[in-house]
C-alpha cells in the first residue's frame, strides 16, 4: 500500500503537537542540545532502534552535544507523510529520557 503525502496545512496541524518540530515543505525537521557528547550519542542509538522498528529512516546527525534529524518519505515523493509523523512522535517520547533540552 502506498504511503501518501499530508497536506502543508496537515503537516502544520500536527507538527503543533510536536514543540521544536518545523517544516520547510517537503521535511520535518528538529535538533535536540544535551550537555554533552555521551547522552546525544546514546539518542542517536535510540533514534536508530526506532527507525529500524518502523522501517523508515531519517537523515541523522551527530554532533559533540546535538542531535539534528530531517526526515521525509522517498516513496511519497519525497513529501511528508503520516510515517514521518509518527517517527518525529517517537523521538519526541524519548527525548526527555536522554536530557535533550527544551
Amino acid at each position: 500500500m502506498a504511503v501518501e503525502p499530508l497536506s502543508q496545512k496537515d503537516v502544520e496541524e500536527r507538527l503543533q503537537e510536536l514543540p521544536g518540530w518545523t517544516t520547510d515543505g517537503d521535511r520535518i525537521s528538529r535538533t535536540y542540545s544535551f550537555e554533552g557528547h555521551f547522552p546525544a550519542a546514546a539518542m542517536v542509538i535510540h533514534i536508530a532502534q526506532i527507525q529500524e522498528e518502523l522501517g523508515h529512516h531519517s537523515d541523522l546527525t551527530l554532533g559533540y552535544n546535538t542531535v539534528g534529524l530531517s526526515v521525509n518519505t522517498h516513496s511519497a515523493g519525497g513529501k511528508v507523510t503520516g510515517l514521518d509523523v509518527e517517527l518525529a512522535r517517537r523521538v519526541e517520547a524519548i527525548a526527555p529520557l536522554h536530557g535533550a533540552r527544551p
